[in-house]
This record gives structure tokens, C-alpha cells and sequence, in this order.
């Protein structure tokens, strides 16, 4: 099985590290002309050396600019005006008990993770339409099934990514065109293992400790039994965006290891 993306032109936001710049170098090494983006030129520019490490032949150049800002991504998309490939991937979480979280911090979170990938959405589908062509993924986590308690707005917008793709899956019928939503669990990414190295610091255990009872502590389901490597995810997301997956749209597609215990 090959995964074909010659050709194709792929954005993928927040991808300067973590999961987002595991997509991107995946994308690229299928084939696939990939812009990176982040917030600022420096980690933009470092991720499209990264990239261009692993893989000399890449196709990959890159958008500075944060994509949660209406303006930013009207500037993109006179850069870039068609994408036949769109991963929103960018998001942020932080663990905060309910009652601290702030009409501020809900905003934000709706802003970044959901309201990124919407306007987004919105630029760049009416094109894929017409072309009846194109891909759309929503990276998702399986926090938008299984709310965490300690991060309640996270999940929140985690949950409202997938009513989005299937939604848009839905009035984009027989087009063409696919929107599907991908689901990871704890992935060894910066972010994650800075929530860990706090949580060692205030138990007094160390990093390695704290890390091997992460998923016992906060997902005692989990069959996978570690963390995911940004690549895992990658892979699921190439594909989901390659021709070999044209009958799956309005999926919510789980490469969450096993943790969520319903079927479906």
C-alpha cells in the first residue's frame, strides 16, 4: 500500500513540533508540497530545517503567523489561496481545576482549537468543492469523548472539533471532498511531557516515574500502556488524507491506543 500525495498541497497549523510537525514531515515524505506553520519565524523556520534534515527531496516551505486570528488567516490565504490538503492541527490544553477556569480561558480555548480550524475551514472548502477534490482533518483527542475533569474546557473543544467535521462531512456530500476528524491519546510531545516534569516536581517523584504511572493515574483503560509517538498519529492522518481512504468521511477516527472503552 502506497500513500500517494504528488502534487497535493497541504497546510498543516501548529506544526513546529509535537504531532503537527510529525504530520508535516509524514505529508512531505509522501509527496506532498507541505506548509509548516507556527506562531513565529524563528520555530518556523527550525521546523522546515527539520524537516528538510530527514528528508533533503522535501517539498516544504512555510507561514508564519497565528492562524486563531481572523487577520492572519485572511493573509494566508492570499499567500496560499488553494490547499487540496487542510490539518487543523493547532490547540493548546492545560490542566485547571472548573472553577478557576476563566470566561477569558474558555474564549481562548474556543478561539485556538475550534474557531482556527472553522475559519480555516470555511476559506478553504468552497475550492475543494469546486475542484471536487480535497481533504480535511480535524486532530481531535479522545478528551473530546472522554472529558478530563482536571481540563474540562479542553475537552470541551476537543468534542466541538468533531461535531464540526462531521458536520461539514455532511454538507459536502457526494463532492468529492472528505472531512474527518482523527482522535489521539497521551502523545510524548513537548507539551505533555512538561505537564509531567510539573507533576514530578510537585509529588517529588522523577520524571520517569511520574511518566510510567501517567496512564495508570489519569487513563487506566489505555491498552497501548504508554504514551503514543507523534508518528503514530502521523501515519493515520497520511492516510486519512491520501485517495486510499475516499469512502471514509465524517469519521471520528481513534488512535487513541485503546483507552475509550465504547465501540464506535
Amino acid at each position: 500500500m502506497t500513500l500517494d500525495l504528488s502534487g497535493q498541497k497541504a497546510l498543516v497549523t501548529g506544526s513546529t513540533g509535537g504531532i503537527g510537525l510529525a504530520i508535516a514531515e509524514r505529508l512531505a515524505q509522501a509527496g506532498a508540497h507541505v506548509i509548516v506553520n507556527g506562531r513565529g519565524e524563528e520555530r518556523t523556520h527550525s521546523a522546515i530545517e527539520a524537516v528538510r534534515k530527514k528528508l533533503p527531496e522535501a517539498q516544504v516551505t512555510g507561514f508564519a503567523g497565528d492562524v486563531s486570528q481572523p487577520e492572519i488567516i485572511a493573509k494566508l490565504q492570499d499567500t496560499h489561496p488553494k490547499l487540496d490538503l487542510l490539518v487543523n492541527n493547532l490547540g493548546i490544553f492545560e490542566e485547571t481545576p472548573f472553577a478557576e477556569i476563566s470566561d477569558e480561558d474558555w474564549q481562548r480555548f474556543f478561539d485556538i482549537n475550534v474557531m482556527s480550524g472553522v475559519r480555516l475551514s470555511r476559506a478553504y472548502l468552497p475550492g475543494m468543492v469546486e475542484r471536487k477534490r480535497g481533504r480535511i482533518v480535524f486532530i481531535s483527542s479522545e478528551s473530546g469523548l472522554n472529558i478530563p475533569a482536571e481540563m474540562i474546557h479542553y475537552g470541551f473543544s476537543k468534542a466541538a472539533q468533531i461535531a464540526i467535521a462531521r458536520g461539514l462531512a455532511e454538507s459536502v456530500a457526494g463532492s468529492g471532498v472528505t472531512v474527518n476528524s482523527v482522535l489521539p491519546g497521551p502523545t510524548r510531545t513537548e507539551g505533555v511531557m512538561t505537564m509531567i516534569q510539573k507533576a514530578a516536581e510537585k509529588t517529588g517523584r522523577t520524571s520517569e516515574e511520574t511518566e510510567a504511572s501517567f496512564l495508570k493515574d489519569n487513563r487506566p483503560t489505555s491498552l497501548l500502556q504508554r504514551l503514543e509517538e507523534p508518528e503514530e498519529v502521523a501515519n493515520m492522518v497520511a492516510y486519512v488524507c491520501s485517495p486510499l481512504a475516499s469512502a471514509t468521511s465524517g469519521a471520528a477516527l481513534r488512535v487513541e491506543g485503546g483507552l475509550l472503552r465504547h465501540p464506535g
